[in-house]
C-alpha cells in the first residue's frame, strides 16, 4: 500500500511539475492510482457503518438493541428521537456507538450501525454483531412481550449475518 502511495505521489508530482503537455500521456496512467489512493480512506469511513433492515416495528426493534447491547454490555449514554426514528448512542472504553433506527414502513425498520474509535477509524466487527444480536433477539422474541427475548449465542455462520452490509 506504501508503494502504490509513493508511486501515485510520484505520478502526481510529474503532473504537476511538466505542464499540459504532458497530461495527455501520464493522465491515463497517473488517474486510476490517484482516485485508487484517495479512496482507500474514503471508503474505509464510508463503508464501515454497518445497516440492515428488519421486518419488524422500530418499538420491537428498539427493544431488541437494548437486549443486544445489554448482552454484549455495551453501555447506553443517550436516546434521542427524530421525526422518522430514534438514535441511540452507547460507550465502551475505546469505542462510541450510534445506532440510528428508522422508520421504514410501520412494520420495517432500517438499523445503521456505526462504532467510531476516534474520528476516523471504525470498528465493522462490533458495528456488525450488534446487528446479528438485534435479529437473534427478534428472531427469538417475536415481539416486546416480557421472557420472549431468549440470549442466543452467536457461533460464526449463522444466517442472521448474512444481508448485512458493511
Amino acid at each position: 500500500m506504501a508503494r502504490k502511495s509513493l508511486f501515485s505521489a510520484f505520478v502526481l508530482a510529474i503532473l504537476l511539475s511538466s505542464g499540459c503537455s504532458s497530461l495527455p500521456l501520464t493522465l491515463p496512467i497517473a488517474l486510476p492510482l490517484i482516485v485508487s489512493s484517495a479512496g482507500g480512506g474514503i471508503a474505509y469511513t464510508v463503508t464501515n457503518v454497518a445497516y440492515k433492515t428488519f421486518s419488524h416495528p422500530i418499538e420491537d426493534v428498539e427493544e431488541a438493541v437494548h437486549q443486544a447491547l445489554e448482552k454484549m454490555k455495551i453501555e447506553e449514554s443517550e436516546r434521542e428521537t427524530y421525526e422518522d426514528g430514534v438514535r441511540i448512542t452507547a460507550t465502551t472504553k475505546k469505542l462510541t456507538v450510534y445506532i440510528d433506527l428508522e422508520e421504514i414502513t410501520p412494520a420495517t425498520t432500517k438499523v445503521r450501525v456505526n462504532a467510531k474509535r476516534g474520528v476516523v477509524l471504525k470498528d465493522k466487527a462490533t458495528a456488525t454483531e450488534i446487528l446479528v444480536q438485534t435479529g437473534l433477539f427478534l428472531r427469538k422474541g417475536g415481539g416486546l412481550e416480557e421472557g420472549r427475548y431468549g440470549g442466543g449465542e452467536h457461533n460464526g455462520g449463522d444466517p442472521l449475518s448474512e444481508g448485512i452490509n458493511t
